[in-house]
């Protein structure tokens, strides 16, 4: 009896929407890689994108534990010598909150062409509204 494998042609890609009022910011981007990634079908393949696409909705209402808030750090260089910028979870999360949720799901990807493939399924938003109501996305509970 052999073990079929899995085709490009035979994946179907879903919607799900995701709300995260409330969530915890690692929790939650560690379940969102796992559904981007395929993990959670049973024909997930390592070397085959079968995942799903992600709507977060409410990224403004992501917590942290501890005292992440002051202690946590972003950081990016301009690749100048001495351009290395930072800037606090505070700042950050005021600026942008949806920018805090991406990094934060992009750093739990492969770190690779398949991993840049799952990270374009993504899409976070602030508010409750999100425009993909046409791909008929199915609400999850984390």
């Amino acid at each position: 009896m052999k073990t079929p494998t899995v085709r490009v042609e035979d994946v179907v890609h879903d919607w799900h929407v995701i709300d995260a009022s409330g969530k915890v910011l690692g929790r939650l981007a560690s379940e969102v890689a796992q559904i981007l990634r395929g993990k959670h079908k049973p024909i997930y393949s390592p070397h085959i994108d079968t995942g799903d696409y992600v709507v977060v909705i409410n990224a403004g209402g992501i917590v942290v534990t501890g005292k992440k808030a002051q202690n946590k750090i972003y950081y990016h260089h301009s690749g100048y010598p001495g351009g290395l910028k930072t800037i606090t979870y505070e700042k950050m999360f005021a600026k942008s909150p949806e920018r805090v949720v991406r990094m934060a799901i992009k750093g739990m990807l492969p770190h690779n062409i398949l991993g840049r493939n799952m990270y374009r399924k993504l899409r976070v938003y602030d508010g409750s509204e999100h425009p993909h109501n046409a791909q008929n996305p199915v609400q999850m509970d984390l």
